[in-house]
């Protein structure tokens, strides 16, 4: 069996809960809950997490597929350097921002969420991992064909003529071919 990426999970994990905290923020805005001051926290909150997950890191067996429009984010996440790449630190910042969105209900979901990914991210970074970015690969000049080499033809290869078509099998006597050519038993 193969080695977990434990990063992977928690990547997935952290997106899905920053998704759950902004939502439950807006709703916590939007109902005036009492202390409704925690829900804005988890709006911003929310959007600041899904902006740090959304870009993909590169998997070890480099079969990463990246996600729709991460290049951009890519960048960002990858210009703070040893900060975003280290999970020890991104399973601290989780943790810590999980712990306002609990004082009001709207917010707590994306807080427990965030809390599992938090603990995700930590056993990724006791098992070695850290955050690569998966950049768009360069490609590689195409060879000139060179002059030994034939071109496909252009146009379809000639027919047989009529007389040596396929008939219809309706006719089951006139659909048999007829060999031009005799056939003998070489002895």
């Amino acid at each position: 069996m193969g080695k977990i990426e434990w990063a992977m999970w928690a990547n997935e994990q952290a997106l899905a809960a920053g998704l759950i905290l902004l939502t439950g923020g807006i709703v916590g805005v939007a109902g005036q809950f009492r202390d409704w001051e925690f829900a804005a926290y988890g709006v911003a909150a929310g959007v600041f997490i899904c902006f740090l997950e959304y870009p993909r890191g590169m998997r070890n067996k480099g079969t990463s597929v990246e996600r729709t429009g991460q290049y951009c984010l890519t960048v960002c996440v990858k210009a703070f350097g040893p900060v975003t790449r280290n999970y020890y630190v991104r399973a601290g910042l989780h943790a810590a921002l999980c712990v306002p969105g609990a004082f009001i209900l709207p917010t707590v979901l994306g807080c427990v969420c965030l809390a599992i990914a938090s603990i995700i991210y930590l056993v990724a970074a006791i098992r070695g991992e850290q955050w690569l970015p998966i950049l768009p690969k360069k490609t590689e000049k195409r060879v000139e064909m060179g002059k030994s080499i034939a071109y496909p033809p252009q146009n379809p290869p000639p027919r047989p003529p009529p007389e040596l078509r396929r008939k219809r099998a309706e006719d089951l006597e006139g659909a048999a071919y007829v060999n031009p050519i005799a056939v003998t038993a070489n002895e």
